[in-house]
């Protein structure tokens, strides 16, 4: 149990996170140069999940070790993949015809965050949502999306609970020290 409190509050934690982060940037780049499959309106938004998921690990991973800003990291991070999941969610039941929606062929961002019109090769809607190209073992990318979305949200989840423990064993020594 030791083992884990020590990773999670570990600056290796938030670089595994940066580094899962960057190469799920990456894949969706790959897909979209190499193999020529544009990104829809919820591509792109779950692209932008990814990449405050991988600023927020990034910024913690560069910061001094401080229990309440672990917190909020992990609070951010935690709604980063939630995030991701919805979308994921919601292109998993699009591919498959069981969701009640559709998108656009625009980001849809208020004019403030304009992001797709700032950094286009990154964040510009280029195709209308269908289909998402299928990658390893036939796992669809959305499917492939809420996988890893479960798998955030489950560790970050367990990084949180490790947290609170921590937190009681710091108020216990603290209380039987006075």
């Amino acid at each position: 149990m030791q083992t884990a409190v020590t990773l999670f509050s570990s600056r290796s934690y938030w670089l595994t996170i940066t580094a899962a982060s960057l190469a799920m940037l990456v894949i969706a780049l790959y897909y979209q140069y190499a193999l020529g499959e544009e990104p829809c309106q919820v591509c792109i938004q779950t692209r932008l999940w990814v990449f405050g998921l991988l600023l927020v690990s990034m910024t913690l991973a560069a910061l001094p070790e401080n229990r309440h800003l672990r917190l909020s990291g992990n609070l951010l991070a935690l709604t980063c993949a939630v995030g991701l999941g919805e979308r994921a969610w919601f292109l998993y039941q699009l591919e498959n015809g069981i969701g009640n929606g559709s998108c656009e062929f625009q980001l849809g961002m208020p004019d403030w965050f304009a992001v797709d019109q700032w950094f286009p090769s990154l964040f510009e809607v280029r195709n209308l949502c269908s289909f998402t190209p299928e990658m390893l073992f036939g796992v669809s990318m959305a499917e492939g999306l809420l996988l890893i979305a479960a798998l955030l949200g489950a560790v970050i989840s367990c990084a949180l609970v490790s947290h609170q423990m921590t937190g009681r064993a710091e108020a216990k020594s603290t209380s039987a020290s006075r």
